[in-house]
């Protein structure tokens, strides 16, 4: 069975379209395309922002001309990562799998988060009979790397006074919260040396580890590929000399990291015990980690003599700050049962040409100052190793109305369709939501949609009964919205 065979047959068949367009953050060009040759193909006026943000104007069904306008709202860019390490996602189409009552990629994370949601909108703009007021439709550019596309969202953009961001990943949930975050860099210096003749080298290896979203999964201890090589390389710093040649793990700020290595020499006459602490280290991370990360690798291979390595006292400085650096859940929300308040995660080590080594790191937090303090240590951490720490610019968290009217729609909505009450939440994941609202504070807004596991990463799938379960609320949503007066 192929995508367009599922139903919602309109919401998969415009999925499909847009697993085929290459959207990695920053590079929407071909995805922005698609929307707006979409909306010239239905005659939907269109408009694209200095950003480029793109909004579609649908204008409402006779007599429902004085309902509120709606704003449905999803992101097109989509977090790339793959088995395959030489996957082009800047002209590769995903490979798509039907499985069971799921979809998945093949090998590469999927894109539902967000083309599901950019789908259902495009679906109801072209949804014939449906009743609905004024709907724009906001794409927006940027989101899984620095939600850029929200920060700088033209004003003349967008007009309603309701949104409804279609970026959440749990059927029968409906959010009106989520976490805001910050992102911490630090930059260690390092001189070039002249790697030791008499030393043996290997390259110790981390791959397909689970990984997960560093907001949606950070709860569940999962492998974090750049703490668990710094704990090896540290191990082995307490008892031999070891130069650090190379290093690399990690890709996404909002991703946990599945795989690193490193490459690293020690002196000959201790090659066989470093081969022995490997085959002990490996076999105490199987015992801790096997039953519920059931793919990870762990190998160390002889590697030829590089050309430099990193001089001694920064490459000790880099592995025990790695080693030192928070990652996981901080501390749990007092006020939302279950919710994740403050996590970190320490999300990728790079070499650079410059003589340079950047750690990324990413903070989430539901409230403000916790934000900022958990951003602070890391900071403060990376400081004492000798790195230079910076932080980027962050987002806002989306603070719960209880009283929010579009909130009793949304609720309404799926118990009316399925005789169930959805869950009210907030999310650890950040969402758009939050700067939105610093530009347009009447905003009333929800967030929802279809069951995805695994994302931002290659275990990414989707639940296909979820996915109608979701258009079915949105498209009720809609309707009751029709039903009200501005």
């Amino acid at each position: 069975m192929t995508m367009k065979e599922l139903q919602p047959q309109r919401v998969f068949e415009i999925f499909d379209e847009i697993t085929k367009v290459p959207r990695p953050s920053k590079h929407e060009e071909k995805i922005r395309q698609y929307l707006l040759d979409f909306a010239a193909k239905h005659g939907i006026e269109s408009k694209t922002d200095a950003i480029g943000n793109v909004v579609l104007y649908i204008p409402a069904t006779p007599g429902c001309e004085n309902a509120p306008t709606l704003i449905l709202q999803g992101h097109m860019d989509m977090v790339c990562e793959s088995n395959d390490k030489n996957f082009d996602f800047n002209n590769n189409p995903i490979t798509t799998i039907v499985d069971g009552e799921w979809v998945r990629a093949d090998g590469t994370t999927l894109g539902a988060d967000n083309g599901i949601g950019v789908a259902a909108a495009l679906a109801i703009a072209t949804e014939p009979g449906l009743k609905h007021g004024p709907i724009e439709i906001l794409t927006t550019v940027d989101e899984e790397t620095g939600m850029t596309g929200a920060n700088n969202l033209g004003e003349d953009m967008i007009h309603g006074s309701i949104l409804l961001n279609l970026d959440s990943e749990d059927d029968a949930e409906v959010f009106i919260g989520c976490a805001g975050g910050v992102d911490t860099m630090a930059t260690f210096t390092y001189n070039r040396s002249f790697a030791p003749t008499d030393f043996h080298y290997f390259k110790f290896d981390i791959a397909n580890a689970l990984g997960g979203h560093s907001g949606g999964d950070i709860h569940l201890g999962r492998i974090n590929a750049n703490k668990l090589l710094a704990r090896f390389v540290w191990t082995l710093m307490q008892k031999f000399e070891v130069s650090l040649c190379e290093i690399d793990g990690g890709n996404l700020r909002n991703a946990i990291p599945r795989a690193a290595h490193a490459v690293f020499g020690v002196h000959t006459s201790h090659k066989e015990h470093v081969v022995a602490m490997f085959n002990q280290f490996a076999a105490d991370v199987e015992k801790e980690y096997r039953s519920f990360e059931p793919t990870f690798q762990l190998t160390l291979d002889t590697h030829d003599k590089p050309d430099f390595a990193v001089d001694n006292e920064t490459g000790i400085k880099l592995i025990e700050a790695l080693y030192a650096a928070p990652h996981g859940v901080i501390s749990m929300s007092h006020d939302l049962e279950g919710l994740v308040e403050t996590s970190t995660n320490l999300a990728s080590v790079k070499m650079r040409a410059d003589n340079e080594i950047v750690v990324c790191t990413s903070q989430r937090s539901s409230v403000e100052s916790r934000k900022w303090d958990i951003a602070h240590q890391v900071e403060a951490l990376f400081t004492l190793a000798g790195a230079k720490a910076t932080h980027g610019d962050g987002y806002p968290g989306w603070t719960p109305n209880m009283k929010s009217p579009i909130m009793k729609i949304a609720s309404d909505a799926y118990e009316e369709l399925y005789g169930v009450k959805p869950a009210i939440k907030a999310i650890h994941a950040g969402l758009e939501c939050g700067l939105f609202l610093t530009k347009f504070p009447h905003l009333d807004m929800v967030s929802f949609g279809p069951t995805l596991q695994g994302v931002h990463s290659p275990s990414e799938r989707m639940h296909i009964p979820a996915v109608e379960r979701f258009y079915e609320q949105l498209k009720r949503i809609v309707e009751k919205v029709a039903d009200t007066k501005e």
